[in-house]
């Protein structure tokens, strides 16, 4: 490791994984701080949070928990006063939150398409409400939002809840960008393409859509479709947020970056 986000402190949201492996921002969690960042560790499930910080501190970073539904703003709060209380500043914050159901406009019940649009998009709006005040005080920082190729595509999964909640954020990446580059805060998005992470393996409604439940054969699915021939993975997400996050990038702010292997070519 270079020492890219040497004496910069983190916030990764959600940076625990729904299960064994690497999740997106369990791998931007550990990456980050193998590149000299110190970092706090959220998410809803505590434990899962608590397994990514343990895996900094063995390989002798600086991590620390919190517990927070970014979708309340009492938990984003408290996450920002932890971080500050706990390492001083906030350099940079990663949005990894995201669920995603499956289902058309006239599949999705009312109550799914508020619970997706307040995870995946209110919490983006709560984490950046309260952070960006901060970094205009320290004079400046880097915020990634991981958004999706499902916000400027139809992947051939219907997915109206989360394609929506991701466009939206992609324009509320766009916008802050815009507003807040003077201050020197950098705002850019990550869409993942098809990755093989926990979250989809886990995901019933994406097996069953892809292979009628077999998981191995949606993974094999998957990776057909993509022009490269097979998935991406979570190091490839924490990867390209690194860069965004570090002063390799200072003169990059509200693009959306896609790691997908080349997939969004093939979709018109």
């Amino acid at each position: 490791m270079t020492g890219r986000l040497a004496a910069k402190s983190a916030i990764v949201v959600g940076a625990g994984s729904v299960g064994p492996g690497w999740g997106n921002g369990k791998a931007t969690a550990v990456l980050f701080a193998r590149e000299g960042a110190r970092v706090l560790c959220v998410d809803l499930n505590e434990a899962a949070a608590r397994e990514t910080a343990e895996l900094i501190a063995s390989e002798g970073g600086e991590a620390a928990v919190y517990r927070a539904d970014a979708s309340r703003a009492e938990d984003v709060q408290g996450m920002v006063s932890a971080c500050l209380d706990r390492f001083g500043r906030i350099d940079v914050l990663d949005n990894n939150v995201g669920i995603a159901e499956v289902g058309g406009v006239v599949d999705l019940a009312e109550e799914v398409w508020d619970r997706v649009l307040a995870v995946n998009l209110k919490s983006c709006f709560l984490t950046m409400k309260h952070v960006i005040p901060v970094m205009e005080r320290q004079g400046g920082g880097a915020i990634i939002n991981i958004s999706s190729i499902a916000s400027i595509r139809y992947t051939g999964i219907p997915y109206a809840s989360y394609s929506a909640s991701k466009a939206a954020m992609n324009h509320l990446t766009r916008t802050t960008a815009a507003q807040y580059a003077p201050k020197n805060i950098r705002v850019n998005a990550i869409l993942p393409g098809l990755m093989k992470t926990p979250m989809v393996e886990r995901s019933a409604g994406l097996a069953q859509s892809y292979a009628g439940g077999d998981v191995e054969a949606m993974w094999r699915a998957r990776a057909a479709q993509v022009p490269m021939g097979h998935m991406g993975d979570a190091w490839d997400v924490a990867r390209a947020a690194l860069f965004l996050a570090s002063d390799e990038a200072r003169y990059i702010t509200g693009v959306e970056l896609p790691v997908d292997g080349g997939i969004t070519l093939k979709f018109a």
